[in-house]
């Protein structure tokens, strides 16, 4: 019933002196876009996890619509532009962005907000045991696979192998994870990168054919400068026995997937869905739906966040004590 007909229909009982009940949602409640990725990615599985939430269905004044995209620099420009009320979007890309750094556009990207911390992406660096490459500078004139060309993998390792000097001193491989660790058990490869959630199928693959380790990316990192000049990544360590025959903590970064919001979405409507996804109940829901979730908790609600905070978020995180 379109709202003319239904409005007719309203006076005609008033007038024949008749009573009705108005449901809830019979009022025009806002439509909430959710900008989430690629068709089984974990960033649409974000958004339609938030999208079929009961809790937020129920939410009588607006409606999350999970829509698919390219993933986090799409997002990021929607949802500057107020295409998409929310998105989610790389730490790297919304830091970059807002300052007009990001490769081949120098525009700024002001009116992007953090919300939260959803999960970490995390660098891992594989070599064989006893070959005697102990940092990234070790990998000068060595074969490495570099992730996918136009892939996140592939952007992080050139940023970093640039930022330690070496990325014009390798020979680089641009492949998937699978294709590098197969090469690397055929000798093709003496090391292979990767930016994933551990513990990855590719290195449990690498570790089946050869003694593996991995680099200690942190120690590279701290040394480096590279948290001063790439503020967005965030410390963390790969645990022991993540992998077969890594015995110890392996120390190394992450860029983190946030949750973000047009600058101009109502600060209610912000805390409202944080109100209902940060419970134990909504986050137990999320965990459901990917097992990568399980990062997600009000403990590390900023995570990973270098931009401002959107108005309703920060009252949320406040009101937590996690700011």
């Amino acid at each position: 019933m379109n709202i003319r007909r239904r409005t007719l229909f309203f006076v005609a009982v008033a007038l024949v002196g008749g009573t009705f009940s108005i449901p809830s949602h019979t009022f025009a409640a806002k439509r909430i876009v959710f900008g989430g990725g690629p068709a089984g990615g974990t960033f649409q599985v974000v958004a339609n996890s938030i999208q079929t939430y009961d809790p937020v269905k129920a939410a009588k004044d607006y409606r999350v619509r999970a829509q698919s995209s390219a993933g986090s620099v799409e997002n990021l420009r929607k949802v500057n532009q107020g295409k998409m009320h929310f998105g989610v979007v790389y730490s790297g890309h919304v830091y970059l962005g807002r300052e007009g750094q990001l490769k081949n556009d120098p525009n700024k990207y002001e009116n992007v907000m953090a919300v939260a911390f959803l999960y970490g992406a995390p660098a891992q660096l594989v070599v064989r045991k006893g070959a005697g490459i102990t940092s990234t500078r070790d990998l000068v004139g060595k074969k490495v696979g570099v992730g996918n060309a136009g892939s996140g993998a592939f952007a992080n390792c050139e940023l970093f192998f640039t930022h330690m000097g070496v990325w014009d001193k390798i020979e680089r491989n641009a492949m998937g994870y699978n294709d590098a660790a197969a090469a690397f058990g055929n000798n093709q490869l003496d090391a292979f990168w990767l930016f994933t959630a551990f513990p990855s199928g590719a290195v449990i693959m690498a570790a089946q054919t050869n003694d593996i380790e991995l680099i200690d990316l942190g120690k590279d990192a701290q040394a480096s400068g590279f948290y001063d000049k790439y503020p967005y990544f965030s410390k963390l360590t790969v645990p022991m026995g993540t992998y077969k025959g890594v015995d110890k903590e392996v120390p190394s970064f992450q860029d983190s997937a946030l949750w973000v919001a047009n600058a101009d979405v109502s600060a209610d409507i912000v805390y409202d869905l944080l109100s209902k996804i940060y419970t134990d109940e909504g986050l137990a829901y999320m965990r459901g739906q990917k097992k990568t979730f399980k990062a997600m908790s009000i403990k590390r609600g900023a995570d990973g966040i270098v931009t401002p905070l959107h108005p309703g978020a920060e009252k949320f995180w406040k009101e937590q004590g996690v700011l």
